[in-house]
């Protein structure tokens, strides 16, 4: 895995050696003649640079293909639009990622197709979604923000027994830390502004498929929608992608010694983190997870007040969305990346007012772990 990260499109260079592949900015190809196109003709439908990045995605998630697209919910967009007609059930987590909630439920409404959301990590969810006999299972393990750990092979198994599909949002782990097709998902999809890339200077995402079929189907509704990722970004990404391995292994590492200086802390009222033994889905995270990952999250005892007093004075964590860069981020999810959901959904999802997730770099840990002591200090003086 970290080998075929780092050597994609490498020697490839056919016309003059380089060893990094060069970057194709043509939006247009010649024709060799009339009606005779050559591999590419235009860069919407086709470029070989984010054509290598494809191929170097496919091949580190173990799909027949992938489609580079032009920004994560571009690479959800294109899966709904591609897959789901009015009248299909899609089933989806409850806890998702407010952005996905957003574009499910305005697409349920404008397609009219049947939304219905689920704790995906329950121990009856795959005996619920055979009930519910979706088109679509969408999944997202580690789910956003709450890194909620649901079961690929029991949910695909009970997708595939009504003649459903499954979609894995894998933007948490990358391909470093979880293959979803090798546990039955038929499609992967991945924000690669995240981890993929790897340094919060490009948006983008793609769509790895199981089959050959998927593929050609996912790479046709994305140059027909027009959501393809442009050269420079697939460019930046592959040369992002290089490096992912030793930056998986820092994050991880990273966020191990965060969590300990969390756990325990009386400013806390609780941490998520699969790594945790007390996590409810900590024996099924190592199972189908080769780590636990570079995101933790946790609820502040003092509420929203406490998320302000920890938040000011911060050297170390930028005051950010997104995630999966080198350096480190804080989110209050509730006020930022969720709050498209209306209060009543986040707190369905079991987002309240004092949760903070966090996108553990890979800066020197004393510093990480100093600058998340003192903001629990300022947290707990807001209880007094």
């Amino acid at each position: 895995m970290r080998t075929a990260a780092v050597r994609a499109g490498i020697d490839t260079d056919a016309a003059e050696g380089a060893v990094v592949p060069p970057l194709y900015l043509s939006t247009t190809y010649r024709f060799e003649g009339l009606r005779t196109p050559r591999a590419f003709d235009y860069s919407r439908s086709g470029n070989p640079t984010r054509s290598l990045l494809a191929d170097a995605l496919a091949e580190l998630d173990g799909a027949a293909g992938a489609v580079v697209t032009a920004s994560g919910m571009g690479a959800i967009s294109t899966v709904l639009l591609g897959l789901v007609a009015a009248g299909d059930v899609v089933v989806a987590p409850h806890d998702a990622y407010g952005g996905t909630w957003r574009l499910l439920d305005a697409l349920a409404r404008r397609v009219g197709f049947d939304l219905q959301l689920l704790d995906l990590t329950a121990p009856d969810a795959p005996a619920r979604v055979t009930s519910l006999a979706p088109r679509l299972l969408w999944v997202e393990t580690p789910s956003n923000p709450l890194l909620g750990i649901s079961d690929l092979a029991a949910l695909g198994e009970a997708a595939h027994a009504c003649g459903g599909l499954m979609a894995v949002d894998n933007t948490f782990c990358s391909p470093v830390l979880q293959r979803p097709i090798e546990l039955g998902a038929d499609l992967v999809v991945q924000s690669s502004t995240k981890y993929l890339n790897g340094h919060s200077d490009v948006i983008g995402g793609v769509v790895a498929s199981a089959t050959v079929q998927l593929a050609e189907q996912m790479a046709w509704w994305a140059n027909c929608l027009g959501v393809t990722g442009g050269a420079f970004d697939s460019y930046q990404t592959m040369r992002g992608l290089r490096t992912l391995g030793v930056r998986m292994a820092a994050h991880q590492a990273n966020a191990a010694s965060v969590v300990d200086a969390l756990a325990g802390h009386a400013a806390v009222a609780r941490v998520y983190y699969p790594g945790l033994p007390d996590h409810p889905g900590h024996a099924l995270a190592a199972r189908q997870m080769a780590g636990f990952g570079g995101i933790v999250s946790f609820d502040l005892a003092g509420g929203e007040d406490a998320v302000a007093a920890f938040v000011d004075g911060l050297d170390h964590f930028s005051l950010a969305e997104s995630l999966g860069g080198v350096e480190s981020l804080v989110c209050h999810p509730g006020s930022m990346t969720h709050a498209a959901m209306p209060p009543d959904v986040q707190a369905a999802a079991g987002l309240g007012p004092g949760l903070v997730r966090l996108s553990v770099g890979i800066e020197d840990p004393d510093d990480l772990v100093a600058d998340i002591t003192a903001g629990l200090a300022r947290a707990a003086g807001a209880l007094s």
